[in-house]
């Protein structure tokens, strides 16, 4: 009898071992201040549907999270699941790949053409990570400084400048929070902030792609001289201030006005003790079209060489659930879902920068689609030109003739 029980256990053991058995999936991501949103939230609600699956989300810093990466993806060393950015520079992992194809995961059925697009080969043919989500840009203020200075919400450059003009004459508090330390910042959050204001959101970018319009056109120069006169309203020793610098100059009330990205938010909400809210991009005069980057911005995809790739498609197919939708998007207020599902959001600054979409004309970020799959890579130039351009150090003329004759050397409609 002892015999057939020990036989009976060992027979039970075996047969539940694989149901059992731990699997350990590591994200790469360029999101690090979403680190314990993902440990507290997500990777729990996860993991009480699958308990044998554990996750790490181990994040680097946005400005080396594509070197690192494509440094780990050389070595082999690279995580299970890579959080990916949208268009080239995730197409080009695909094709050298890196990524795997997951065009017949049951997810993907929950997401539109429109939101896949970001992330699928330019036939549509193949798509190779899970949208996840948008972020829409815009300027996050200080609600109380406002209040305490008098302060209208701009809603044209000259009442946008109207207000820096008070705040910094009234010294209480730093005009605008941000620095150059990091470049993408002024290009993210600056230069393709404002910038579909003047080349018209998505008319001006497929002109561009098109080779029917040059970044030495005027309207693509006008962001640029936007930026230049925001020198004068940044914090001393801006030029050293880097990405994290200006969050916390922003939450710990020294500055009043934040240029911003809808992901910007959960993060403020847990730090700032003051009231915030939101306006759109600035239009030139009161009744013109407003525009926004309405940016399709991160999903997440399976790394190839991945020895975990069961475990992480039943990850991913998670991510593209309803579930999931409501789930990230409340967790991280100012990430938009992209499931078809429709999502209730919850906070009041993510439901106003949303509600630009009923108001705006949308488009994407300039630099991501088609026109950074070369050398020089237009969005890192753009990053450089955005900060150089606001330090001074470079007229907003020349940056937009050296970005384009860096598009010029090597994408032949703009030859």
């Amino acid at each position: 009898m002892k015999k057939t029980y020990l036989t009976a256990l060992l027979t039970s053991t075996l047969l539940a071992g694989p149901a059992l058995a731990q699997t350990t999936l590591t994200i790469e991501s360029w999101r690090n201040d979403d680190l314990v949103i993902w440990q507290d939230s997500i990777i729990p609600a996860f993991n009480a549907q699958h308990p044998d699956i554990t996750v790490v989300f181990s994040p680097s810093a946005p400005a080396e999270y594509n070197a690192v990466l494509n440094s780990k993806l050389s070595a082999g060393s690279a995580g299970d699941l890579i959080t990916c950015r949208p268009f080239d520079a995730s197409l080009e992992l695909f094709n050298q790949g890196h990524l795997a194809d997951l065009t017949d995961l049951a997810g993907m059925s929950n997401f539109s053409d429109v939101a896949k697009s970001a992330w699928q080969t330019d036939d549509g043919a193949a798509s190779f990570c899970v949208p996840m989500a948008s972020v829409i840009h815009g300027f996050i203020y200080n609600a109380d400084a406002f209040e305490a200075l008098g302060i209208d919400v701009p809603a044209t450059e000259a009442e946008f400048y109207a207000a820096l003009d008070k705040i910094k004459a009234d010294g209480t508090y730093i005009p605008l929070a941000m620095g150059t330390n990091d470049q993408w910042e002024a290009a993210t959050m600056g230069y393709n902030n404002i910038g579909p204001t003047y080349w018209k959101g998505e008319e001006g970018r497929r002109a561009l792609i098109a080779g029917e319009q040059k970044l030495t056109d005027p309207q693509w120069v006008a962001p640029f001289e936007q930026l230049a006169k925001w020198k004068d309203y940044l914090g001393d020793g801006f030029e050293a201030q880097t990405y994290p610098d200006s969050q916390n100059l922003f939450t710990l009330g020294r500055a009043a006005v934040y240029p911003a990205g809808s992901w910007e938010i959960s993060g403020f909400n847990t730090q700032a003790d003051f009231k915030m809210g939101a306006f759109a991009p600035p239009v030139a005069a009161a009744g013109d079209t407003c525009y926004i980057s309405d940016h399709t911005d991160i999903a997440i995809g399976l790394n190839a060489a991945s020895p975990n790739a069961e475990a992480a498609r039943v990850f991913l197919d998670w991510v593209g659930s309803p579930a999931f939708a409501t789930l990230y998007a409340n967790a991280l207020p100012g990430f938009f879902s992209l499931n078809s599902t429709p999502v209730e959001m919850e906070d009041p600054l993510a439901q106003e920068f949303v509600s630009w979409r009923g108001k705006c004309e949308p488009t994407i970020r300039s630099t991501y689609q088609i026109l950074s799959r070369g050398t020089p890579n237009l969005e890192n130039e753009t990053w450089n030109a955005s900060a150089n351009v606001i330090r001074g150090s470079e007229t907003p003329a020349d940056a937009a003739k050296r970005l384009q004759d860096g598009l010029a050397s090597w994408y032949d409609p703009q030859k």
